[in-house]
C-alpha cells in the first residue's frame, strides 16, 4: 500500500478508536493507542499519533487531552450528546408504531452514536401502561413511501387491516384495498397517520388512516386530488378537532369549566384559544371546533361536573343520549 494511502488509513482507524472505545470518562493513552492499532493490523509509530492527533484536531474532531495520573486522549464531544441519546431510545422503545425488532435494530445504530461505555448505558426499557407494539413490519418502510407520494403529489394505494376476534388468537383481518391522494403525516396517539383526500365513499373529503394497519403501500401514477379542498386546510387545527385521531362532524363547540381546568383545556386545544371568564368568578368558557364523535364525549364525562357543553344544543343531546345509556347499563342497586 503507497504511504500516502496508509496515513489515510491510519488515521480512519485511529479515529474509530476514538469514537468506539473513548470518552470523557474512558481516556487512552498513546501507547494505548498505539497498542489497540497494532492488534487491528496497522503498524504505527508511536511519534507519529501526535501529528495524526492533531490532524484530527484540525478536521474540526475534538480530541481533547487530560494530562496526570488517568489521564489521555478521548474524543470529547459528538453529534449527539448522551442525554440527547437516551431520549431517542426511549422514544423508539415506548413507541407503539415500531415493531419490537425494528426497536432493537434502531437502537443498536443509536448505541453507534456513541462509545462503547456509553453505548451500554442505552439499554434501557421504557414501560409504558397499556403500551403494545406494532405487529406490522412494513409499516416502517410504508411511511418512507408515503412521504414519497406526498412530495411527488402522487396517489397511493394499500390494503387497510384491522385487528380481528379468534378464540385462539388475535388476528390482523384481511383488509380492503384503497386508493386516495395523500396530503400529510401526522404524529398522533405514538401512531402515525395519513391525511388524505378520498373519493370511494361519499361525501367525498378528507379522512385518515393509521399507518401501521396499511401494507403493501404504493405510488401510482395517477396525479394526487383534493387540492382545492387542501389549499383551506389547516392540519394543526385539524388534528386539534381530533379525539384519539376519531372522526365525527366537526362543530363549533362551547365548553363551560371551573376555573382549575383552565390548564387542562390549554393543554388540549392550545394557547390560541381565549378563555372568557363568567361574572360568578369561578368559570370561564370558551367555543372551538370539535369532530364530534363518541371518544369526545367521554373526553367531556371524564372531567365529571367540571366542564360543561353549553351548545350546540344538538351535542348536550347527544351527552344526555350517552348519560341515559350509561344509567341503563349501569343500574343502581
Amino acid at each position: 500500500m503507497p504511504r500516502k494511502e496508509g496515513q489515510k488509513a491510519k488515521i480512519l482507524a485511529l479515529l474509530r478508536i476514538l469514537e468506539q472505545q473513548t470518552d470523557e470518562n474512558h481516556r487512552m493513552t498513546v501507547q494505548q493507542l498505539t497498542q489497540e492499532l497494532e492488534k487491528q493490523g496497522v503498524p504505527c509509530e508511536r511519534k507519529s499519533i501526535y501529528t495524526d492527533l492533531d490532524a484530527l484536531r484540525a478536521m474540526g474532531y475534538d480530541v481533547d487531552l487530560q494530562r496526570g495520573p488517568g489521564g489521555g486522549y478521548c474524543l470529547a464531544s459528538r453529534r449527539f450528546e448522551l442525554p440527547e441519546l437516551k431520549l431517542l431510545v426511549d422514544a423508539v422503545q415506548s413507541s407503539r408504531f415500531i415493531t419490537q425488532k425494528r426497536s432493537l435494530a434502531l437502537i443498536e445504530k443509536l448505541e453507534s452514536l456513541t462509545s462503547q461505555h456509553n453505548g451500554k448505558l442505552l439499554h434501557r426499557q421504557v414501560f409504558v401502561l397499556g403500551r403494545a407494539k406494532s405487529d406490522n413490519q412494513s409499516a416502517y418502510y410504508g411511511v418512507d413511501t408515503l412521504h414519497t407520494a406526498i412530495s411527488q403529489g402522487r396517489m397511493v394505494e394499500f390494503v387497510y387491516s384491522d385487528w380481528g376476534l379468534d378464540m385462539k388468537k388475535h388476528a390482523r383481518r384481511g383488509g380492503r384495498p384503497y386508493q386516495v391522494s395523500p396530503w400529510a403525516l401526522a404524529w398522533e396517539n405514538n401512531s402515525y397517520y395519513l391525511i388524505a383526500y378520498q373519493e370511494y365513499e361519499e361525501p367525498f373529503g378528507m379522512r385518515h388512516y393509521r399507518v401501521d394497519k396499511m401494507s403493501g403501500v404504493n405510488v401510482l401514477e395517477a396525479p394526487r386530488r383534493g387540492g382545492a379542498l387542501y389549499d383551506g386546510f389547516n392540519l394543526s387545527a385539524y388534528m386539534r378537532s381530533m379525539f384519539n385521531m376519531y372522526g365525527g362532524p366537526v362543530q363549533d363547540v362551547t365548553l363551560r369549566c371551573e376555573n382549575r381546568m383552565a390548564g387542562a383545556m390549554l393543554d388540549r386545544f392550545g394557547t390560541e384559544i381565549i378563555l372568557l371568564p363568567e361574572e360568578d368568578g369561578e368559570h370561564f368558557h370558551f367555543t372551538v371546533p370539535v369532530a364530534v364523535s363518541p371518544q369526545f364525549l367521554g373526553w367531556v364525562c371524564g372531567f365529571d361536573s367540571a366542564v360543561e357543553v353549553t351548545a350546540p344544543a344538538a351535542v348536550r343531546a347527544r351527552l344526555s343520549e350517552l348519560a341515559a345509556s350509561l344509567t341503563r347499563m349501569y343500574p343502581q342497586k
